[in-house]
């Protein structure tokens, strides 16, 4: 099969990019590295970079790796591997979501990647909190979060040329309105839990329809989910000869979104790539798209309810109501 650095040239498989409002583009498939250890991510990078096809590497400050994830990108540099044919995102933290912070943040996860620019840049979460916050934080320390001011920060960047593109994470369609209603550079990508069993339907139609793109994290659920023994996922896997998390990644690039797995594993690198020469069939992506059990499983209780709070109304409040 060929690796996705072959695709750009296959007519037959135009699902292996995606083109952004810049005209620049993302790979359907991308390596995850939430969670990833900082001693085992870094033969991950390389192993997904050089030796099983992947160009997009996703990566944030607050999973604590970035050194190691630059680490394994110069690997996959000095083995002949160009920069430019490597699509690296990153994401603003939560503590650093005000204006004065934006470029400083950015600069440091380009120093901790090795790296003299980001593809993609994004806002992490909607939310401002001070240095010193608790996980959950205190009520004291959850500060206004000044949207605009942070936007024009981010513009900044790609003026300055550290970053090509910008865009958000975890934004609901109501934030997501009030960001275009004032934004001189439109977000690029909306990156959100979306799998099976929460699809996102609004956000995706949202972001559809305002030329914003869709990169699906957690797309083969969590551990609170049982993605791989859904019916319907094991029908379509059994059908196709495929496992169930190719069906999962498959069913998220025939929605036209984007999607990073995690791994660390060779197998499941291997694996995950391997999505590119087969289709689901109509009635198997309808039945994937029908799933009535509908849960978020990553509403971000541990970064916004602290034991003041009220937890269904503070996350009913942050999500405009799609929980």
């Amino acid at each position: 099969m060929a690796h996705a650095q072959d695709l750009r040239d296959d007519k037959s498989v135009e699902e292996a990019y995606f083109t952004l409002r810049s005209k620049h583009q993302i790979p359907a498939l991308g390596l995850g590295t939430w969670k990833a250890e900082p001693n085992v991510v870094r033969d991950a990078v390389y192993s997904a970079i050089v030796e099983n096809g992947y160009r997009h590497i996703d990566c944030a400050h607050v999973y604590g790796n970035e050194k190691e994830v630059g680490a394994g990108l110069k690997a996959a540099f000095d083995a002949g591997i160009k920069r430019d044919d490597i699509f690296v995102t990153s994401k603003l933290w939560i503590k650093f979501t005000s204006p004065e912070k934006v470029k400083d943040a950015c600069q440091q996860t380009l120093k901790d990647l090795g790296l003299t620019y980001l593809d993609l840049y994004l806002i992490h979460w909607p939310i401002y909190l001070s240095e010193d916050a608790d996980s959950p934080p205190k009520k004291r320390q959850v500060l206004p979060f000044d949207v605009k001011g942070v936007w024009r920060e981010m513009e900044g960047l790609v003026e300055r040329k550290l970053v090509r593109d910008i865009g958000i994470s975890n934004f609901s369609v109501p934030k997501l309105e009030k960001l275009m209603s004032f934004a001189s550079i439109k977000p690029a990508v909306n990156q959100v839990e979306m799998h099976p069993s929460w699809r996102n339907d609004n956000v995706l139609a949202y972001c559809n329809k305002n030329n914003i793109h869709v990169t699906a994290y957690s797309p083969l659920g969590s551990s609170s989910t049982d993605l791989f023994d859904t019916p319907e996922v094991i029908e379509a896997a059994e059908k196709l000869g495929k496992s169930p998390g190719q069906i999962l990644i498959r069913w998220l690039i025939q929605r036209g979104v984007s999607t990073i797995p995690k791994s660390s594993s060779d197998k499941r690198i291997k694996e995950n790539m391997e999505v590119f020469d087969f289709s689901i069939p109509a009635e198997d992506m309808d039945k994937l798209s029908s799933i009535s059990s509908q849960v978020r499983t990553n509403a971000g209780e541990e970064l916004l309810v602290s034991s003041e709070d009220d937890k269904d109304a503070i996350l009913n409040e942050f999500w405009d109501g799609e929980m």
